[in-house]
């Protein structure tokens, strides 16, 4: 029995990893869209001075989808570090499952 308890709390411990690790992507995911956002609007405050309208455009999106892809590729090193670390968590989780005969450990499975 033990040893079950063990087992069951590593791979809690493991799954949190995991779950800390996706939160932290998304945590990036969500700066750099905020940051594209105002990127966006400052470079457009020039061209909204003159027309009162405050929808976004066509080309507020098209700049803003721009400023998405051009910050991506300034963090790429930090997300595709995240990535592989979340594939590696992954990989581990599904071994100790298999090695174990765990998957019916807990409810929640590994996405």
């Amino acid at each position: 029995m033990k040893i079950d308890a063990e087992q069951r709390a590593m791979l809690a411990r493991m799954e949190r990893a995991h779950a800390e690790t996706e939160r932290h992507l998304a945590v990036i995911e969500r700066q750099i869209e905020a940051r594209a956002e105002r990127i966006t609007t400052s470079s457009r405050v020039k061209a909204r001075q003159f027309d009162r309208t405050s929808a976004w455009s066509r080309a507020d999106e098209r700049d803003f989808q721009a400023n998405v892809t051009a910050l991506r590729f300034q963090r790429r090193g930090e997300i595709d570090a995240f990535a592989r670390k979340l594939a590696r968590q992954a990989g581990a989780i599904a071994a100790f499952r298999i090695r174990h005969r765990s998957s019916e450990l807990t409810g929640e499975g590994v996405s």
